[in-house]
């Protein structure tokens, strides 16, 4: 916790300016950045900057005014303009301290690890860059700890993933093999079915054969049976003959 209320508390450095028209706008929004109207400082440091364009802490205590209104980018711009234009060691090392301040909220660790490396050794005295140095590289072990355990949950669900779908196909195919087998016995039914009825259709409609042999037995015994037939009409004709009287009286 002590490193993130001195994070806090020592979050920015403001430069003060004196006399002339620039200095005096400076002079301006360091007493409204003091009251906390950020959006009021920003706007006298930037008339500042256009009595005097290129004026080293206009262009930084802006920085602090975006800073505050957590406009990261600008502020990251213009402490890096500051790095660049400044002479003097005092600002260039505060600027390098608000860059690693800026970067730390957009939790870009390892520039905000440099920049405090750059105030330093500018300033090697400085505490309350070795507070936040030591402080931004805890937080960088632990998003490097946190982006592996993404990294290896990502593979795991990856895996899982897989897996799941290996067992959804082999599934999908043995379930399709399934009802490949079943509609297979479906059609081989149907196909017994039609065949038996074609036969028992054919069995009605084609008579049926007999041999030669059989045929003749039979014309055999239709012969005997119209001889008997014919045999026992002439018996019954004699008997009735025989049984008849005469009309004539004698």
């Amino acid at each position: 916790m002590r490193f993130i209320i001195l994070f806090m508390v020592s979050t920015l450095f403001v430069i003060s300016g004196f006399a002339q028209e620039e200095k005096k706008r400076i002079r301006n929004g360091n007493s409204e950045y003091e009251e906390g109207n950020y959006q009021d400082a920003e706007k006298e440091y930037r008339k500042a900057l256009m009595e005097k364009p290129g004026y080293v802490k206009g262009t930084f205590n802006l920085g602090d005014a975006m800073y505050e209104q957590e406009n990261y980018e600008e502020s990251t711009n213009l402490f890096t303009e500051v790095v660049e234009r400044s002479s003097e060691s005092d600002q260039k090392s505060a600027a390098y301290y608000n860059l690693g301040n800026t970067f730390m909220k957009e939790k870009k660790y390892k520039e905000s690890i440099d920049a405090y490396k750059n105030s330093l050794r500018l300033n090697p005295t400085d505490a309350n860059s070795k507070y936040n140095l030591e402080y931004a590289r805890k937080k960088l072990n632990e998003q490097q700890e946190q982006e592996q355990q993404n990294q290896d949950q990502d593979k795991e669900d990856k895996e899982d993933n897989k897996d799941k779908k290996d067992k959804d196909k082999k599934n999908d195919k043995k379930n399709q093999d399934k009802k490949d087998q079943e509609k297979e016995k479906k059609d081989q039914d149907n196909k017994d079915q039609n065949k038996g009825e074609d036969k028992k259709d054919q069995q009605k409609e084609e008579p049926q054969q007999i041999s030669k042999q059989d045929a003749q037995r039979m014309l055999d015994a239709l012969q005997n049976d119209e001889k008997k037939t014919l045999q026992e009409l002439q018996k019954q004709k004699a008997k009735a003959a025989k049984g008849k009287k005469s009309d004539i009286d004698w």
